[in-house]
């Protein structure tokens, strides 16, 4: 027994010593930080962070948290440390954030953000002191990390991203003391698109401008048949996705994207209709009631496009024709059917 209570003793040593207490200093006047982590031999510990009075010596400001991350510089804790998006951030900010001339606080609350990311709770100065601002706390937990200040612009600007593909970049101006977005850029990349949204405000509405490009010379794509139509100057384009699956797509004449097909990828779905016979190779697909067929032949390479039963023909510029329908041949692709 004597021998347990001296091991339980040396544990709850053990656990205390690594309790430290860091002051924050040198980024005010009339300010200092106090953070106190209560395991330093984790990456992520709880702890609290806390604002002192120089004048009074008293706490003012104080945030407990179940995940502070320390980033000592020569054993020290240095505030105002920003490395957006994914670098450092001090767990103490000080600056103007509603460009009021007046310094406020950004105190770290954990990693509440995006992709467990550093977020902050964020108090504006006041006449009477500092004011919690559920506003301005909203774009370091929604988005990732503390937000960009531009004091030139007088605009925040907030980051985000969704898996590998998507990523968001917002602009947002301060009416009141309330962070409003003015522009909104998200970008998605998918297969061999990139779709870029930007919303811009205009009044009291967000109005929406969305372009779709195409990148064929990503990793896994694979062009089958690409040609131009000459009358519009369109280009028509067949592409593999990782062996998977068979896409179309039309460009405009400025290469963004008018048209794609299929709009989502189901495998194993039969959206493609491929006819093999030697004369008359054609590719059939329908996209709600317009039904396309391209024909490739020997002689001859051309669209067909029938709406409710009229149909018409486009002639391709076989000059500019890229591969053939034969390439579908060499890989079973999900949803093509071949007959």
């Amino acid at each position: 027994m004597r021998y347990l209570r001296i091991g339980i003793l040396f544990t709850f040593v053990q656990l205390t010593s690594a309790q430290t207490t860091f002051i924050v200093d040198g980024f005010s006047d009339d300010y200092y930080g106090k953070v106190q982590i209560n395991d330093t031999t984790e990456i992520f510990s709880a702890g609290s962070v806390a604002i002192f009075s120089k004048k009074l010596n008293k706490e003012i400001l104080r945030v407990d948290s179940d995940e502070l991350a320390t980033n000592l510089h020569q054993g020290k804790l240095v505030a105002n440390i920003r490395s957006l998006p994914y670098g450092e951030q001090s767990l103490i900010m000080y600056g103007d954030y509603n460009f009021d001339n007046k310094k406020d606080f950004a105190i770290c609350d954990g990693q509440n953000s995006c992709y467990h990311g550093p977020s902050f709770k964020i108090y504006l100065a006041t006449k009477k002191g500092f004011s919690y601002s559920k506003a301005f706390t909203r774009l370091t937990q929604e988005y990732c990390g503390m937000f960009e200040v531009n004091s030139e612009s007088k605009t925040l600007n907030t980051f985000t991203k969704s898996g590998c593909c998507m990523h968001a970049f917002s602009e947002f101006v301060v009416e009141k003391n309330i962070p409003k977005a003015i522009k909104v850029v998200t970008e998605q990349n998918e297969m061999a698109y990139n779709t870029i949204t930007v919303e811009t405000r205009n009044g009291t509405q967000m109005r929406a401008q969305t372009v779709k490009t195409i990148d064929v010379n990503r990793e896994g794509i694979k062009v089958v048949l690409s040609f131009m139509i000459p009358e519009s100057g369109k280009n028509v384009i067949l592409f593999n996705c990782n062996d998977r699956t068979l896409n179309c797509a039309i460009l405009q004449a400025d290469k963004t994207v008018e048209f794609s097909f299929p709009v989502e990828t189901i495998y194993k779905n039969p959206d493609f209709s491929y006819d093999t016979s030697a004369n008359n190779q054609s590719l059939t697909f329908s996209s709600g009631k317009t039904t396309y067929t391209i024909y490739d032949n020997l002689t001859e390479l051309k669209m067909r496009v029938c709406v409710d039963g009229n149909c018409s023909y486009v002639l391709a510029d076989s000059s500019t024709k890229i591969g053939n329908l034969q390439k579908l041949l060499e890989v079973k692709l999900d949803n093509v059917v071949i007959h």
